[in-house]
């Protein structure tokens, strides 16, 4: 009968409606199985708030959107004000819980990564190693424990005081261009900041002089401006990926994609020589006389000398991702501040007369001065807490079933947090929107132990906090000793903002400077 039957189906004319009726009930059934599947094991996070869904894509639309636009630090900021201080976002059936309470962000971060229940999610670690190959950030486990162990030392405080005299030499650059400046042109800071910042990191870790009229022959000289933009197009990659875009979508033949290959072989083709040569000063262990002394003390040629692990590839992608995140964070920190100081007279006053008294005492910006600009760093801090820059880049992984706030977090639900809202929570930061740097120096019980969260938090915190604290803290004191500054388009140039992988004035933030009378 088995027999008959097939060969009656084989020699019927409707076999290929018969495999499409069996295809698209098969399709059906693996999407109804995986959805009822998802929907049990995340029934716990049914109860939680969320914002509302495309049937069968969830939240990706909005939060896709929201990239494209790039607002969407903005929307998840704006998500907290209407759901509360934890609420679920969903990737089609994948929940992302989002947390803006910065103790409990602090908490869940710091207990989750010490007892193993929480890890970087496979997402963005593959998001963050695909910018050129395995980074330390996008590593986790003992993979992630030898880069870190490597790279602590050179970002330790005490290691960075000696880097002081090129940080300054980069930040009397800044004052000699806004000398050159004269009134009434205005002055577009965040670029400034950037090739400050960018100069200062490419010493650090490449030996590159931040004088900009010097070259050397370890490599091609830094071209701020195409390295930005360079990099500007693989973090936008990165975020696109973080959120929801396919691995595979960069080998489409669009406009994306072609920028993105450019971006990558550009950085590629300026970090090599230098790579190369640090490898081959690390095999050959003689004296190179033509190799510059700020090469040769380069975190670059000391790591590469120090850890036989890396190779070409891994210290170029290494050096993409301290470019990155050693130039942005800084830059638009310190272009907020500037414009927060420029509308808070009464700030502006107290940290100049702190900036001159050190300055009398010490006649210079040194070791022992910044001693004495805990304000100055008050001012810093202050303003991550308004603008966190690297809003909410990272998330962590449920890695078994945890408790958050009463909360029972499935295995394998990613955690995220809006760093604007929880900057913004009444209940821990007294009169949240006003700008009030007094508040870090401020040694009651009530405020002593205020979250400081934008660096991260546990042993994942970030490397570069000393370096941008140090950064910071001597470009603020020097503009407060040279300058007075408005901004050119008031407030808006602090409300109008967008958001790639990090926050920044859309309008650059345009000042007009005077010199001090």
């Amino acid at each position: 009968m088995l027999q008959y039957v097939t060969a009656q189906i084989n020699n019927s004319s409707s076999v290929p409606y018969l495999v499409t009726v069996l295809s698209v009930t098969t399709i059906a059934g693996t999407f109804a199985w995986r959805w009822w599947k998802q929907k049990k094991q995340y029934k716990s996070l049914q109860s939680l708030p969320s914002p509302p869904q495309h049937w069968l894509l969830g939240n990706l639309p909005q939060v896709l959107a929201a990239v494209k636009q790039k607002k969407l630090f903005q929307l998840f900021f704006d998500w907290s004000q209407q759901l509360g201080p934890m609420y679920v976002v969903w990737n089609g059936s994948s929940p992302v819980v989002i947390l803006s309470k910065p103790k409990v962000i602090e908490d869940t971060i710091v207990n989750g990564m010490r007892d193993g229940s929480l890890i970087r999610s496979a997402r963005l670690r593959q998001a963050w190693n695909d910018i050129s190959g395995p980074i330390l950030i996008g590593e986790t486990g003992n993979e992630w424990q030898w880069r870190r162990k490597v790279w602590n030392p050179e970002f330790s405080s005490s290691s960075l005081a000696k880097y002081l005299e090129i940080i300054n030499q980069a930040c009397e650059q800044v004052i000699v261009t806004l000398k050159e400046t004269a009134p009434p042109k205005e002055v577009e800071v965040d670029p400034l900041f950037v090739e400050l910042t960018m100069r200062v990191i490419s010493s650090l870790v490449l030996g590159i002089p931040v004088d900009r009229k010097i070259t050397t022959n370890e490599g091609p000289p830094l071209e701020v401006l195409k390295v930005y933009e360079a990099m500007c197009v693989v973090g936008y990659r990165f975020l696109r990926q973080a959120t929801g875009e396919k691995i595979w979508m960069k080998y489409l033949p669009t406009k994306n994609s072609q920028d993105y290959w450019a971006s990558r072989r550009y950085l590629e083709e300026f970090l090599t020589p230098r790579v190369d040569l640090a490898l081959q000063m690390r095999e050959q262990r003689t004296d190179f006389p033509q190799v510059s002394p700020l090469f040769r003390e380069s975190m670059l040629v000391r790591i590469a000398a120090k850890e036989p692990k890396y190779n070409r590839q891994t210290l170029i992608a290494e050096s993409v991702e301290f470019l990155i995140a050693g130039t942005d964070t800084t830059a638009h920190t310190l272009s907020f501040a500037v414009g927060e100081l420029s509308l808070n007279p009464r700030v502006f006053q107290k940290a100049r007369d702190i900036v001159d008294q050190a300055w009398q005492s010490q006649d210079n910006i040194n070791t022992e001065s910044f001693k004495e600009l805990a304000y100055i760093s008050a001012i810093l801090k202050e303003t991550l807490r308004l603008y966190s820059v690297a809003s909410g880049s990272t998330s962590l992984e449920a890695q078994r079933d945890t408790v958050i706030e009463g909360k029972v977090i499935p295995s394998g639900t990613r955690i995220s947090w809006s760093m604007l809202a929880a900057g913004r929570d009444p209940e821990v930061y007294a009169h949240p929107e006003e700008f009030l740097p007094e508040r870090w120096l401020d040694k009651s019980k009530e405020t002593s132990s205020l979250p400081m969260i934008d660096f991260g938090s546990g042993p994942h915190r970030c490397l570069g906090e000393h370096l941008s604290m140090l950064e910071g803290t001597m470009m603020l004191a020097l503009l407060l000793r040279h300058f007075d500054w408005e901004l050119v388009n008031g407030r808006s140039s602090l409300e109008q903002l967008q958001q790639n992988l990090l926050i920044y004035p859309s309008d650059k933030m345009p000042v007009r400077f005077r010199l001090r009378n």
